[in-house]
């Protein structure tokens, strides 16, 4: 069963939150009734595809044993070559159910959230190799981090030392009731986005694009805009869905969307639109190249260092969307508009060239958004399908 697809997984979801909803509104602990809670939703996720099932058993068994053993190693010893081989390791599984349906029609390793539960797998390896984390996790909230069911297919990522602090923290009943009323809140919210306004833009519009575009070139522009919008309300309505019901479970996940469209530059895109994703690869991919290329000062230049850092973050982005070409060319373009921001920004710091006024400040808006628009263009496909 899909996460939020049907009315009849929201019905499910009511029946078995109903006890974490009175126990909460007592102000009494709910945590451990949550975790069982987990356990039954995910079976019930997974309970069309015995495959999947069975890879998510091994997957978390996998994740388990590294982060633990990890976890141990590092209070000895700090080896590169260990944290590099842990790294590799944690995103093998990933790296082969992304890769496999290229040569194989089946896919054995991968299912339902794999990239999502793999993000939070590395970052509890990398954070642990930071000093972050530096006693052993109880198997229990480990096992409750990593197979989180509200955000488990698609997310937002969390932190576990910002997840691991929500359980910690007592609710009193006070508490809990301005929190279910903004998961609530959340959720409607989703209904809105993913059911109406997503819902209405694909059906009535999307799909009937022959009949109102009047010229090939028509359709295309149409299609960009269009499927931008939809794009933003259904992911945005899973999004709302996800942090809402992980709201009601006293989890405070994180934002994943932040007015996008309203975005000044590109910068200010990446900090607004699937903010978890953006934030993850910023942290553990950019920053960590930029600070590994500057200890170690094979390239001093900070503005080519920043570019190439950029690159390899878009790439890898793009990449983990699929290996066809509309991912990798959304990737690349996406890092080439963060070069040219680079330079403006420095120029324009230098030369005083766009001044900041609330004419500017809007224009900067029509333009971002345009930009955007057509990269969504391009991640849609539609640019490579020949007779559209």
């Amino acid at each position: 069963m899909t996460p939020y697809g049907s009315f009849t997984f929201f019905f499910i979801l009511v029946v078995l939150l109903a006890p974490t909803v009175i126990l909460g509104l007592l102000g009494k602990r709910f945590h451990t009734y949550n975790m069982f809670v987990s356990i039954i939703a995910l079976g019930i996720i997974f309970a069309s595809s015995l495959n999947q099932a069975i890879a998510l058993i091994i997957f978390t068994f996998w994740q388990v044993v590294l982060i633990k053993a990890y976890i141990a190693y590092r209070k000895k010893s700090n080896r590169n070559t260990i944290f590099y081989t842990a790294v590799i390791l944690s995103i093998l599984p990933l790296v082969v159910s992304k890769l496999l349906p290229y040569f194989s029609d089946v896919n054995l390793i991968g299912f339902l959230g794999i990239s999502y539960l793999t993000f939070k797998g590395t970052q509890l390896i990398m954070e642990t190799r930071d000093g972050l984390i530096k006693k052993d996790l109880p198997l229990s909230r480990l096992l409750y981090f990593i197979l989180f069911f509200p955000t488990i297919s698609s997310g937002p990522i969390d932190r576990y030392r910002r997840f691991n602090k929500d359980l910690e923290v007592g609710i009193s009943g006070e508490q809990y009731k301005l929190l279910l009323y903004e998961g609530i809140n959340k959720i409607f919210r989703g209904f809105l986005y993913k059911y109406i306004i997503g819902y209405s833009i694909n059906h009535f519009f999307i799909t009937n694009l022959r009949f109102i575009a009047h010229s090939h070139f028509q359709h295309h522009l149409y299609y960009m805009y269009a499927y931008s919008l939809y794009l933003f309300f259904d992911f945005a309505g899973y999004s709302a869905f996800a942090i809402g019901v992980s709201y009601m479970m006293g989890i405070k996940s994180p934002e994943n969307f932040n007015k996008p469209f309203l975005s000044r530059n590109m910068k200010d895109f990446w900090n607004r639109w699937h903010m978890s994703l953006s934030f993850w690869f910023r942290d553990y991919v950019y920053m960590r190249f930029v600070f590994w290329m500057t200890k170690k000062k094979w390239i001093k230049n900070r503005n080519l260092l920043s570019n190439l850092g950029y690159l390899l973050l878009f790439l890898l982005m793009g990449v983990w969307h699929g290996l066809e070409v509309q991912y990798i060319i959304y990737g690349i373009y996406h890092a080439l508009l963060m070069m040219a921001y680079n330079s403006f920004e420095r120029f324009n710091k230098k030369h005083k060239w766009w001044p900041q006024n609330k004419l500017t400040h809007i224009v900067a808006i029509i333009i971002t958004f345009h930009v955007v628009c057509f990269g969504f263009y391009i991640f849609s496909g539609q640019l490579f399908h020949k007779g559209v």
